[in-house]
């Protein structure tokens, strides 16, 4: 296996980002934060993944291999959900499965509200999300710290710090505090509400190894098996 990302994802470009998120890793106990860094790197590592069950060093070491997702079609989306800035989506349809940002981004009504929040026009330019290393991360970090309200959804870094509290609903859902609901966020309408899943195994894998890895405990409630989805389709729909 070759990693065609190898050089593009580099810790100088990742340390310059995350101090443009306020609370990013620097929130909380030391616990708190090594959790955050190691959840954050598992669910990247996963989008981004060159493994295979039985590789070298074993499948969760090969995080970061790909900056745009093998076999995709370079084809385009309908207009997604309008923005403020409506003739801004009408004009320029965005790529639909284009770039791995750490997370894989999906039409419209992800590059634009994204590329409104870090100051580039991604509707125009989605290549620069695999282009630019920089670009890449600010694009993974805003949504690991955006929330959305339809259907209404806690940010993953409220998640991983226990700042989010389950509403009734969420608990007859059983989505409990915990890394399994990040995963409910990120892609539980795929992945979610149905047992034991492959690709919610190897999420879980990332993050048992980057928690060994900064010496930290994963905590509780790390699969998503038994959870029932936020919605139909998550509002923040990446893989």
């Amino acid at each position: 296996m070759i990693c065609l990302a190898k050089g593009f994802y580099t810790y100088d470009a990742f340390v310059q980002v995350a101090r443009n998120f306020t609370g990013f890793g620097t929130t909380g106990s030391i616990t708190d934060r090594k959790r955050v860094v190691a959840a954050f790197l598992a669910q990247t590592s996963h989008a981004t993944t060159g493994g295979w069950p039985a590789p070298p060093d074993g499948p969760y070491t090969w995080g970061y291999c790909f900056k745009i997702e093998r076999g995709n079609p370079d084809s385009r989306c309908k207009h997604g959900r309008a923005l403020p800035a409506r003739n801004i989506m009408d004009e320029a349809p965005s790529k639909f499965h284009k770039a791995d940002p750490g997370f894989k981004f999906y039409g419209n009504y992800n590059y634009g509200p994204c590329g409104v929040a870090i100051g580039e026009d991604l509707l125009r330019n989605t290549d620069l999300v695999a282009a630019d290393r920089v670009i890449s991360f600010k694009t993974a970090l805003w949504v690991w710290m955006t929330s959305t309200s339809k259907p209404q959804m806690p940010s993953c870094h409220d998640v991983i710090l226990g700042k989010w509290k389950p509403s009734p609903s969420d608990i007859a859902a059983n989505r409990l505090p915990g890394y399994g609901v990040i995963t409910n966020i990120l892609n539980g309408g795929s992945e979610c509400g149905h047992g034991s899943d492959p690709r919610v195994e190897d999420r879980i894998g990332f993050y048992l190894r980057y928690c060994k890895i900064l010496g930290v405990s994963p905590g509780e409630n790390l699969d998503c098996g038994n959870q029932k989805p936020f919605g139909h389709l998550n509002s923040i729909y990446v893989e």
